[in-house]
């Protein structure tokens, strides 16, 4: 999780199709996640940030590492605990601290696709059920899944890109007005001024 101070999701410019997509993954995580599309520099992990912000209670935001491992992902049973006494102790991964915020995945397209498919699962059906040698354990796992990708890095086979409950392309600003307003708003949140939402 992270303790940065988050762009406000209503002052970043342009993006109105990511940003509606966002919205309604938040009104309804059970759509499945959000695809973000689009080359870098065009804004996808502040939407994704600045989602966390808008939801109730001080949501989480927990970004999936590159290279992350399944245990660390959705958890893991100790199963000498298991074995010895009988109980069945579960060490939470990322999914548990995901729960009530945004799971945010920066190159999705570069993940395993097992691991891409037990994400979708999830995030579709809000539990994270964990299975080992006969032991489950299963928690709520309630939480709107933002996927990015910059195209040109490779793309998600078909069968994981179709699971997606929206895909968005994204494109950064290229009129200079545009580009100059991205700029003014940066400066003037990382002064600590007040952003103004609104294009």
């Amino acid at each position: 999780m992270t303790s940065l101070a988050r762009f406000p999701f209503s002052a970043i410019v342009a993006q109105d199709e990511a940003r509606l997509a966002l919205l309604l993954a938040a009104v309804d995580p059970g759509i499945g996640g959000v695809l973000l599309r689009g080359d870098k520099g065009s804004a996808k992990s502040t939407l994704a940030r600045g989602l966390a912000g808008m939801l109730p209670g001080g949501a989480p935001f927990v970004e999936l590492p590159l290279g992350a491992t399944e245990d660390r992902v959705l958890g893991t049973i100790d199963l000498k605990a298991a074995l010895t006494a009988g109980d069945t102790v579960f060490r939470p991964g990322l999914l548990a601290a995901a729960h009530g915020g945004v799971l945010y995945v920066d190159e999705v397209n570069l993940l395993p696709d097992h691991l891409v498919d037990v994400l979708l699962d999830v995030a579709g059906s809000g539990v994270n059920r964990v299975e080992r040698d006969g032991v489950s354990h299963s928690h709520p796992a309630r939480f709107v899944l933002v996927g990015s990708m910059n195209p040109e890095e490779g793309e998600l086979r078909p069968q994981l890109l179709d699971r997606f409950g929206l895909s968005v392309p994204i494109k950064a600003p290229v009129e200079p007005r545009a580009r100059a307003e991205v700029v003014r708003r940066r400066l003037t949140h990382d002064a600590g001024g007040r952003v103004e939402g609104g294009e």
